[in-house]
């Protein structure tokens, strides 16, 4: 069949709303629980909620652990984090603690044990048992990264005093198994003090003597300046002698992790990137492992988040080699797999198609699992043999193409030797190689890959020549083009955060526009991570200002070189990205529309009404208390409603705590009585990010319509959005 022409906007396409969003998500929280591994997956068909799934440690096929209306998920900072850990118990399979969504409690789990009553437990498994009680007082009592120390649960702590968002306390604590605490919270023993605002879960050594976890105060974001705290621990489990080894106001570590002779290790920023180091627990000195321009961290935007994972050391491995290769995820702007020789300091990477792994691992002996994506695969749980190089996909809901089998390894693979194998038969980091396949259960290959964008990883320059980091997704369809003398539309997308970045992988919601014809380009702006510290300072107390100067320069060097339509230029954004796309139709008259999703819209607001986590931030991002009632004025979309002329689109969840719809609510107020099209559009049961089904198909449409009156193009697949007036 022959390329027929169309105009840009008008193709059809086999990605629909709903195909994207019942494949929207990705997995998370990989981890070990004895020789399998297990995850947790989103079910956005099944009201949202996030389930633990399990595979054998045969290699069977991936199965659920819990049924609806289980959702594996914890509320802590409201972003929540690592919600469930496991072990593999002598007799009876495994133990798993989780957290359930609903009441936050926490449950503990037997999944092969005596069946309890029906649709209560998973497949043949036990009712799981609460093992915290329930508390009235404001947001009640939240757990998240827990870890399993005998018949306790070692976690955080997340315990609310009062009725606002502020009135919160954290602390580490223990939990007793035999759920002796479901309901007496004097049950739970607190094993720190709250003299920290913000803390992670605790990370045991080896022999379980020391423990070791993250904390950092108001007004720092955990980017900003955190500390690494190590204490003893006693053999009646309490934690005494605790001290900061390592870390600082002005000093960000991401991650604390033990090696399996229980050295130190920890990813810091203390250079200008965040390099893994090997600490001193007794002075505090930190060796770089790796001194490299490359980021092998991130936000802690939530605690357990993992880049760093120590691999089993061999009889082969050198004094102080660290205990043995550590698997690490590194790069700049996106992360890949790599391991780590710490003796030598050699870093070889895994090859296979995944080019961006999230923060998640775990290992099972000279194996390594992660979460990873490729701009021609979704998110998917990838395993990485360590011995024999080989890679493949054991999990994930997402899309993919076919990879084929990829084969030999690496130069430094094919010319060195096992230098650095240990006797157990771990291989060395010279000696990563991978080879790819799509192996998972539950995955969906329903797309024709020919329909998925090819995104071109590009660099633009803003004021004063500074760079900014861009992924230009161009319209695709296999079987349409435009005429040669029409330029197609183009989205200029805005992430959230916005502390964070994104990188270049296969998104449905990407391809539901590029496959019609319109473009789009992900700008990780200046403020982004991935990029060191002092590219994400550029944000500081520029916010408003520089994230807004950046998309419109990527914009307009689109325009100018002949890639976009000058006159078709949307932007939309999410939380953070949603202040960009308002701020911008405030303060350029560059967009011809923008979709504002979820948004800070006013900078007063903000810091009074969102959750405690970010109760802060906005001093570090426009300015101290001092000066915020006048930045607010001069940048805020809500004070600026005047200047907003362009046609746009707000999509809110009625139950979002980050950004309350009153923020919106405001906006609205203030383009009463004005002649600029707009369309609000209030989701009951969603809060900050949404994970329903009928909610990201209605939002999809909804943002397609705007486009399509605006841009000029007809949709007939989509119902038509009222603008007002």
């Amino acid at each position: 069949m022959g390329v027929r022409t169309a105009p840009y906007g008008s193709w059809p396409s086999p990605i629909d709303a709903a195909l994207a969003a019942s494949l929207d998500g990705r997995p998370e929280y990989v981890g070990a629980v004895g020789s399998e591994v297990w995850w947790t997956e989103p079910r956005p068909a099944e009201g949202g909620r996030r389930t633990l799934v399990r595979r054998p440690a045969d290699g069977g096929p991936v199965t659920s652990v819990l049924p609806a209306p289980w959702n594996v998920r914890s509320r802590v900072t409201e972003y929540g984090g690592l919600p469930w850990a496991g072990t593999q118990q002598p007799s009876g399979g495994p133990l798993v603690v989780f957290v359930h969504f609903a009441d936050q409690r926490l449950y503990a789990y037997e999944p092969d044990g005596p069946a309890g009553a029906e649709g209560a437990g998973g497949p043949g498994g036990s009712v799981p048992r609460p093992l915290t009680p329930v508390s009235a007082v404001g947001g009640g009592l939240r757990w998240v990264d827990p870890v399993l120390r005998g018949d306790e649960v070692w976690c955080v702590l997340e315990e609310f005093t009062g009725p606002g968002p502020a009135d919160v306390r954290r602390v580490l604590a223990a939990v007793p198994l035999d759920g002796s605490a479901a309901g007496d919270r004097s049950r739970v023993r607190e094993l720190t003090d709250d003299r920290y605002r913000f803390t992670t879960g605790p990370r045991l050594s080896p022999d379980g003597r020391r423990a070791a976890w993250l904390v950092w105060d108001h007004p720092r974001m955990p980017w900003d300046g955190t500390e690494l705290r190590l204490a003893e621990v006693t053999e009646d489990g309490r934690l005494v002698r605790s001290r900061t080894v390592l870390g600082g106001p002005e000093e960000a570590v991401a991650q604390v992790e033990w090696t399996g002779d229980g050295s130190l290790l920890a990813v810091s920023d203390r250079g200008g990137w965040w390099n893994p180091y090997r600490v001193d627990p007794e002075t505090g000195w930190a060796v770089n492992l790796c001194p490299r321009e490359e980021e092998f961290g991130g936000p802690l935007w939530k605690s357990g988040l993992r880049w760093i994972a120590a691999l089993p050391g061999g009889a082969g491995q050198a004094a102080g080699a660290g205990g043995g290769l550590v698997a690490v995820l590194h790069g700049q702007g996106s992360s890949v797999l790599g391991v780590l020789d710490p003796e030598s300091g050699d870093l070889v990477d895994a090859a296979g198609p995944w080019t961006a792994w999230q923060p998640t691992l775990a290992v099972i002996g000279s194996r390594v699992y992660g979460v990873a994506a490729s701009p021609r695969s979704a998110y998917e749980v990838v395993e990485l043999d360590t011995v024999t190089g080989h890679a493949q996909a054991v999990g994930g809901r997402g899309p993919s193409g076919a990879h084929g089998t990829r084969g030999a390894a690496g130069a430094d693979g094919a010319t060195r030797a096992d230098r650095a194998a240990g006797a157990d038969g771990a291989a060395g980091a010279d000696r990563v190689a991978g080879a790819g396949r799509v192996a998972g259960a539950d995955r969906a290959d329903r797309i024709d890959p020919a329909y998925y964008p090819e995104p071109q990883n590009r660099t633009f320059y803003g004021p004063g020549g500074r760079e900014i980091h861009a992924h230009v997704y161009p319209p695709h369809h296999p079987a349409l083009r435009a005429r040669a003398d029409e330029l197609p539309p183009y989205v200029v997308w805005a992430h959230g955060g916005p502390t964070d970045h994104v990188p270049p992988v296969l998104d449905l919601n990407i391809a539901y526009f590029t496959s019609r014809g319109i473009g789009v380009v992900e700008v990780n702006y200046g403020g982004s991570t991935g990029y060191g510290r002092a590219y994400r300072e550029r944000l500081r107390e520029q916010w408003g200002v520089v994230d807004v100067e950046d998309c419109a320069a990527v914009a307009r060097g689109l325009a100018a070189e002949g890639t976009a339509d000058r006159h078709r230029l949307a932007i939309r954004g999410g939380s953070a990205g949603g202040w960009t796309a308002a701020a911008s139709l405030a303060a350029t008259d560059l967009y011809a529309c923008a979709a504002v999703i979820y948004p800070v819209l006013e900078l007063l607001g903000f810091a009074e009404e969102t959750h405690d986590l970010e109760s802060r931030y906005v001093f570090a991002l426009a300015g101290p208390p001092r000066t915020l009632a006048l930045r607010s004025r001069e940048r805020s979309p809500v004070a600026r409603a005047d200047r907003i002329t362009a046609p746009f689109v707000l999509l809110q969840g009625l139950d979002d705590p980050v950004c309350p719809p009153a923020q919106a609510e405001r906006l609205l107020a203030a383009m009463r009585g004005r002649s600029v099209p707009h369309a609000y559009v209030a989701f009951e049961g969603e809060g900050h990010g949404f994970r329903r089904a009928d909610t990201m198909v209605r939002a999809l449409e909804a943002e397609l319509s705007l486009y399509a009156q605006v841009f000029g193009f007809e949709r007939t697949d989509v119902p038509l959005l009222p603008l007002e007036p």
